[in-house]
């Protein structure tokens, strides 16, 4: 009797032994997320299989074993199955995704608009940058920062014995966006993948003007009897395509002209080099004044510049000149 029971104790000292290095193997098994808005979780890696669950996009898994370019893993729920590795991602970039989004969180949007194409969102502007999501097409983003980068060496390549390509670049844009069955997400889209959604009466007035445009804001808005309250806007671009010191070459102020029913342009600055953000303090109420402020990019370094409208009269305001002072002139251009 005495034996059977040092045996029942030595069993069950090994049986927790061999538990607890179970649980530690466990403990070090490496995260992954779901990396797309629905990945499907298979019962094995053979031709014929069975799909045990739908996966849904961030979704944390444990990495159980890889068998090539497939995955073993494990759910929350206890479900193990395999997926495609290309269908995952590993714990650091999951943890730059959220790190992007909450810095986008907390940026002005410049302009609003959509993606023309399925385009992928990436963690840095970039071709060969991870890749976070597929935006599909016609998903409304928001506009938040712009980056140029030199294009891949093979979209400059020529054929043969042409004269060698110019150096090409390659026009990126920060955005958010929220995305059915993935939920609020950021990063980076090639430029020419997405369009601007210009507001109502802008397309007409800045394509007279040739203003390749990367943002714009409401001021204010001003009332027409005819037509209710109209707003007036800041329009920041430039001419041409990609220029890789300066987000914007000019900005234009565009007024509502009640007495010949139009926009009209109030204020223009040209030659200047100014970097995104614009931030707009807008009016509190109809007709009340307004301002923005950039970053310009001088020969001696770089200079904060605001500007304050009041009424359809806008001017640059220096440093140390009192914000709220009346102000002078009229149109000017740069």
């Amino acid at each position: 009797m005495r034996r059977v029971l040092i045996a029942v104790v030595l069993l069950s000292l090994v049986a927790a032994v061999m538990y607890s290095f179970h649980r530690r193997g466990e403990a070090h098994l490496p995260d992954v997320y779901a990396g797309e808005r629905h990945v499907t979780l298979w019962s094995s890696t053979a031709m014929v299989r069975e799909a045990l669950m739908t996966l849904n996009y961030g979704e944390r898994l444990q990495v159980v074993a890889r068998s090539g370019d497939q995955v073993q893993v494990r759910t929350a729920q206890g479900v193990t199955g395999w997926v495609e590795s290309r269908n995952l991602m590993d714990a650091g970039l999951w943890d730059r995704v959220g790190a992007l989004l909450a810095q986008a969180r907390t940026m002005p949007a410049q302009a609003r608009g959509h993606t023309k194409v399925p385009s992928n969102l990436r963690v840095e502007p970039g071709r060969d940058a991870a890749r976070i999501l597929q935006l599909g097409r016609d998903v409304p983003v928001e506009f938040l920062a712009r980056r140029v980068v030199d294009a891949p060496a093979a979209a400059n390549e020529k054929a043969s014995g042409e004269e060698p390509a110019e150096d090409k670049h390659e026009d990126w844009w920060m955005v958010r966006a929220d995305v059915k069955d993935a939920g609020q997400t950021a990063g980076w889209v090639l430029g020419r993948f997405i369009a601007l959604d210009l507001p109502g009466p802008l397309p007409d007035v800045v394509s007279s003007a040739g203003i390749h445009v990367v943002g714009w804001f409401e001021l204010n808005h001003v009332s027409d009897a005819a037509r209710g309250e109209m707003p007036q806007y800041v329009v920041v671009g430039g001419h041409g395509g990609e220029s890789k010191g300066c987000d914007f070459t000019l900005l234009r102020v565009y007024t509502w002209g009640a007495a010949r029913k139009r926009y009209e342009t109030a204020y223009v600055e040209s030659s200047l080099c100014g970097e995104l953000p614009v931030r707009v303090t807008a009016a509190a109420q109809s007709g009340g004044d307004a301002s923005f402020r950039f970053t310009a990019i001088e020969k001696n370094g770089k200079d904060e510049r605001s500007y304050r409208m009041h009424q359809t009269v806008v001017r640059r305001v220096r440093e140390g000149e009192n914000s709220r002072a009346p102000a002078k002139g009229g149109r000017h251009r740069g």
